[in-house]
């Protein structure tokens, strides 16, 4: 119904609600006194009329959306009849010497009831009558406390939203049988594949933000059970700063299962070094080095310079920031291979960043077995060029985007990432550029990580493959990844080897397994097939040896490794010697000096 309409209406109801509520009054308490006279009745019923529509104007009354009603618009029609009320009680006292308090009185009781019950009418057929004819799913709602009654009471008000509340669950005994909204705490998280069933659930909401990720995903396992759709709520702060909507709630993610918390980190001091200053990233398109961009403009550099040799990729990171900080942010797209070592040292000159963050590195275990002078070329001379050229401008820090896979490698892969761990820790002991390196696991969701081929194996109808069921992986995602290469930067004093207590390592199998299950399909549904350990592949990753574990952490959840650097002399002698080394020997020789003491690298090169 239209404004022009409803406020024409709403008058109309409440002229007669208000003159049925003072001769309703006048005719009950008329027998019991003679002291009102018509024309006081009639001038009363005027001064409260008129009086009526003045308040109900001033306090919005026919502007309010009564299918939303609650308590605030119950304190608004108190205030407007009460101060109508108030106003013919003045006039009776100006006009006939005395007030009629009984009178009135009763008048405003049916006021209240009749004004009131009007307008909850209106919510209480739309809530009961058109929601069962729209035919919105049962939901069961996880979490009885802050969280899941902002959700509760945003489905109950949004009719666009086909999702119907019926039951809450929470393990806090207080609450049991308890109702908010109408709606009862029926049991505890444990009770829900019982409740599902008894209740007729088709929707279940996980709406306790404050949830830790192995809480999560303990409640996820239990909801898992029952084969209906599993939604989570969003952060914490987001329903208590009021930005909750129920447009916000997501699918269970496979992050949300990993079973551990991110890292928080040192917000100032990560302001003091990148605000204001020029960085550079290399490898700027890629999955890690797009997303360090993205947390470096959070704290406003005076510009960014994206570095990298895709043109597409290069392409997009830079309308998507030139979108969201360009007004306050120089940024800078060049298109540059980091084995191009004049092309390096130009930008370098031009640019002179006090911050380098290099994320440029063929990654990818399998191929670069294959293709070992390519892993060669990229991983070891690519970082050789940019950290001398970082070094020859004056660069202030400098940050090598390293790996898990560098420790004890068995492939060509982690074998140029530990070469380049070197070559960043030699240089830093002579150099004033602070080097250092992060290592962190596998990043989900990252191009060539296992997360978008399962999700691609699973649209086209499985078999997922993994390569043994007993293959274990370390996990985190791209943002936390990113943030703790920018954290890394902040603690640097040179030559140290950053790593992050990740935790537990996680089971692929189990990774697919979730996976499968987020989708909708079970394991008959999909299948899951073990096609053997790869070439260069581990059963399982270390962050460090048994010879650099360090203890003590230097920032919560951040250790720094005592990785022992074979000599500059001879390592620099070695990477020299690459270049000439036949195909067929670079493979197993890159290996052996990546895992071998000095002494050994020494024997290796004579």
């Amino acid at each position: 119904m239209t404004y022009q309409k409803r406020v024409p209406l709403l008058m109309l109801l409440d002229s007669v609600i208000v003159l049925f509520s003072i001769y309703v009054g006048y005719f009950i308490l008329h027998p019991y006194s003679n002291f009102y006279s018509s024309k006081l009745l009639l001038v009363s019923s005027l001064i409260l009329l008129v009086s009526h529509h003045i308040f109900a104007f001033r306090y919005r009354l026919y502007h309010k959306a009564w299918e939303y009603a609650s308590v605030g618009e119950l304190v608004t029609i108190t205030k407007a009849v009460t101060f109508s009320i108030v106003t013919a009680a003045v006039a009776q006292l100006v006009g006939v010497g005395q007030v009629h308090i009984r009178v009135l009185f009763l008048t405003w009781m049916l006021h209240m009831l009749l004004i009131g019950g009007s307008r909850f009418s209106w919510r209480m057929y739309r809530d009961r009558y058109i929601k069962t004819r729209n035919k919105k799913a049962r939901t069961l709602i996880v979490g009885a406390g802050a969280g899941g009654t902002t959700v509760t009471r945003q489905l109950l008000h949004n009719n666009d939203v086909e999702l119907d509340p019926v039951a809450f669950v929470d393990d806090d005994p207080r609450k049991y049988m308890l109702e908010m909204y109408g709606i009862k705490v029926c049991g505890t998280i444990t009770d829900i594949p019982k409740i599902v069933k008894e209740k007729r659930i088709e929707n279940i909401i996980i709406a306790i933000p404050s949830l830790s990720k192995k809480e999560v995903r303990r409640i996820y396992e239990i909801c898992a059970k029952t084969e209906v759709e599993i939604k989570i709520m969003p952060l914490l702060e987001d329903v208590m700063t009021g930005k909750i909507e129920v447009s916000a709630l997501r699918n269970v993610e496979v992050e949300d299962l990993l079973g551990r918390e991110p890292v928080e980190l040192d917000i100032s001091s990560i302001s003091e070094s990148i605000t204001g200053e020029k960085v550079l990233v290399t490898g700027a398109g890629g999955s890690i080095g797009s997303e360090i961009c993205r947390q470096i403009c959070k704290f406003t550099p005076k510009e960014i310079i994206l570095l990298g040799h895709g043109e597409f990729s290069i392409y997009n990171i830079d309308m998507e920031l030139r979108q969201e900080y360009g007004e306050h942010i120089g940024i800078i797209p060049v298109i540059a291979d980091v084995q191009d070592r004049d092309k390096i040292m130009e930008v370098m000159e031009q640019y002179r960043p006090s911050v380098v963050y290099h994320a440029a590195a063929h990654k990818h275990v399998p191929l670069m077995e294959a293709n070992p002078k390519e892993a060669i070329k990229n991983n070891i001379f690519g970082t050789k060029n940019v950290a001398e050229a970082a070094e020859a401008f004056a660069v202030d820090t400098f940050v090598l985007v390293s790996t898990d896979k560098a420790v004890n490698p068995p492939n060509v892969m982690g074998a140029t990432k530990r070469i380049a761990e070197m070559i960043i820790q030699n240089m830093a002991k002579e150099s004033s550029t602070k080097f250092v390196a992060v290592r962190f696991g596998n990043v989900l969701g990252s191009r060539g990580s296992v997360i978008p081929l399962f999700k691609r194996q699973i649209a086209a109808g499985g078999p997922v493959t993994i390569t043994h069921p007993d293959m274990t992986r370390y996990f985190m995602t791209i943002p936390e990844a990113s943030r703790l290469v920018i954290q890394a930067g902040t603690l640097a004093h040179g030559g140290e080897v950053f790593v992050l207590d990740m935790g537990e390592p996680v089971k692929i199998s189990d990774l697919a397994k979730n996976l499968i299950s987020l989708s909708g399909f079970t394991e008959e549904e999909i299948g899951i097939k073990y096609t053997g350990i790869r070439p260069g592949e581990k059963m399982y990753e270390e962050l460090l040896n048994e010879n650099e574990i360090q203890k003590e952490q230097i920032f919560p959840k951040i250790h720094i490794g005592k990785a022992e650097p074979v000599g500059a002399s001879e390592l620099y002698h070695f990477i020299n010697t690459l270049e000439h080394v036949p195909l067929e020997q670079v493979k197993g020789m890159i290996v052996e000096v990546a895992n071998s003491k000095p002494k050994r690298v020494v024997q290796l090169i004579k």
